[in-house]
C-alpha cells in the first residue's frame, strides 16, 4: 500500500532565502564570509591559476565577469540553490572559496566545492574550512547528507575528504568532464550523526 501522506521536505523552503548569509569563524584565525565585489580580482586570479583550473570549472576573464559571478552567488543564496563563502582573514582579501552547490532542501543534500589560491595552499586551511561548513550545513541548515566528489587523479582532495571525516563510498565512472577529458570521480559523503 502506498502511503497517502507526502514525504515532508528535509529542510523547509525559506531557510536560506529568509536569512542573511552568516560569517563563520575558523579556529586558525581565518573566517568564511560572503563574497564582495571588492573580491573580483581574486576570482580572476583564481581562474588563471593552473591548479584551480585543472580541477574546477572556473572561468572568469575580467573583473566585470567576476562581479557578475559574485552577484550570482548572492542570487543563488536567495534562490536556495547554493551557499558560497570566501575564505579570508578578518577584514582581508579572499584566499579561497568554499561552499555548497547543488543544494536540495527537500531531499536534504548538497555537494561541497572549494579551492585555494597558491599563497594559502599547504597551510592547513582547507580541512578546518570543510569541517566548519559541514557543521553549518548539517547542524544549522539541517541537511542530512553532504557529498564531496573529486577526480580520482586529485589525491590532495582525497586527503582533505578523509581528514574532514567524509567516508569514501565509491567511484563514479566518467562522472565529470575536465579540459583533458572525462574523469572518474571518488564519491565521499558525510551524513547526520557522523560528526
Amino acid at each position: 500500500m502506498i502511503p497517502s501522506t507526502p514525504i515532508p521536505a528535509a529542510v523547509p523552503a525559506g531557510q536560506l532565502a529568509q536569512s542573511t548569509q552568516p560569517v563563520l569563524a575558523l579556529s586558525n584565525g581565518l573566517e568564511l564570509r560572503p563574497w564582495r565585489p571588492s573580491d573580483a580580482d581574486v576570482l580572476v586570479a583564481a581562474s588563471r591559476d593552473p591548479g584551480i583550473r585543472q580541477w574546477n570549472l572556473l572561468l572568469v576573464e575580467t573583473p566585470e565577469e567576476a562581479c557578475r559571478r559574485i552577484e550570482r552567488m548572492h542570487e543563488r543564496w536567495r534562490a536556495e540553490a547554493s551557499a558560497i563563502w570566501a575564505i579570508a582573514r578578518p577584514g582581508g582579501e579572499a584566499v579561497g572559496l568554499i561552499g555548497w552547490g547543488d543544494i536540495d532542501l527537500k531531499g536534504g543534500s548538497a555537494e561541497i566545492v572549494y579551492w585555494l589560491l597558491p599563497s594559502a595552499r599547504g597551510g592547513g586551511v582547507v580541512v578546518p574550512a570543510v569541517q566548519r561548513v559541514s557543521r553549518w550545513a548539517l547542524n544549522d541548515l539541517g541537511l542530512h547528507r553532504l557529498r564531496l566528489c573529486h577526480s580520482v587523479d586529485n589525491p590532495a582532495s582525497c586527503r582533505v575528504a578523509v581528514k574532514a571525516g567524509y567516508s569514501l563510498e565509491g567511484t563514479m565512472r566518467g562522472a565529470l568532464l575536465h579540459a583533458d577529458g572525462w574523469h572518474d570521480q571518488h564519491l565521499h559523503a558525510l551524513v547526520q550523526g557522523d560528526i
